[in-house]
């Protein structure tokens, strides 16, 4: 169930991303409006999974997904440029996170 609300405070966190881009700096009311409760879920859910999840992994894998879901949503939804480069720190990213949990558990105990 941990993991069920990590990835649900990761989709979260990347909808409160794209919908802050939309908001126009703040200025559209509702883009705002789904930044602020995006966020505020997200960090709900997180919190929740780290009752039982030890917060290193967990933070990693959340911001790690989420720096890939945004890159992915930016592309796909505001026409963002896509290059090679890019990519590479994306999967530097992923990798990053996997060489850390096998470093360690992830549950605590």
């Amino acid at each position: 169930m941990p993991f069920v609300l990590l990835a649900f405070a990761i989709a979260f966190e990347v909808t409160a991303t794209l919908a802050m881009r939309a908001s126009e700096g703040f200025t559209r009311l509702w883009p705002s409006v789904i930044v602020v409760a995006g966020y505020l879920v997200s960090f709900v859910l997180m919190a929740r999974a780290l009752l039982t999840l030890n917060v290193g992994p967990v933070y990693a894998i959340w911001s790690a997904l989420g720096t890939v879901g945004a890159f992915a949503g930016g592309v796909l939804l505001f026409k963002e440029q896509v290059k090679p480069v890019t990519i590479a720190g994306a999967v530097i990213i992923v990798v990053g996170v996997v060489v850390m949990n096998l470093g360690g558990g992830v549950r605590q105990g």
